[in-house]
């Protein structure tokens, strides 16, 4: 599947996982820990989709693999905020927080595969 995918595709799935975020982020209790695990998801979880634009107008290899590792950053932290919230027992609904945590996982591998293989073409 990865290979298949285009940038359209990683776009569409990047919009599709903030999306997801958000709804997590709605789905958090209204207090003081709930409302500051919102704001830090929703801020790194809507990120990569926002970043990646940038990532395909890059001016250069370098400022490429610049901007996709700012995605791969912002993947990586929302990761880590799902974690917290899943171990602390915010959620209730388990089976929105798996679906999170499992595309999360997945981007964080395409970014790391993407950044490998721009890494690997930059000097051809």
């Amino acid at each position: 599947m990865i290979a298949d995918m285009n940038k359209f595709d990683l776009e569409e799935r990047l919009i599709r996982f903030a999306a997801m975020i958000i709804r997590l982020a709605d789905a958090l209790p209204n207090t003081p820990i709930g409302n500051h695990m919102k704001g830090q998801i929703v801020r790194s979880g809507t990120s990569p989709a926002l970043n990646y634009g940038e990532a395909q107008s890059a001016e250069s290899k370098n400022d490429f693999i610049h901007k996709m590792s700012v995605c791969l950053k912002e993947l990586r932290e929302t990761f880590v905020a799902i974690k917290i919230i899943k171990y602390s027992g915010l959620v209730k609904n388990l089976n929105m927080l798996e679906d999170c945590y499992n595309e999360n996982n997945e981007l964080i591998s395409i970014f790391v595969k993407s950044i490998e293989t721009a890494k690997k073409n930059k000097n051809k």
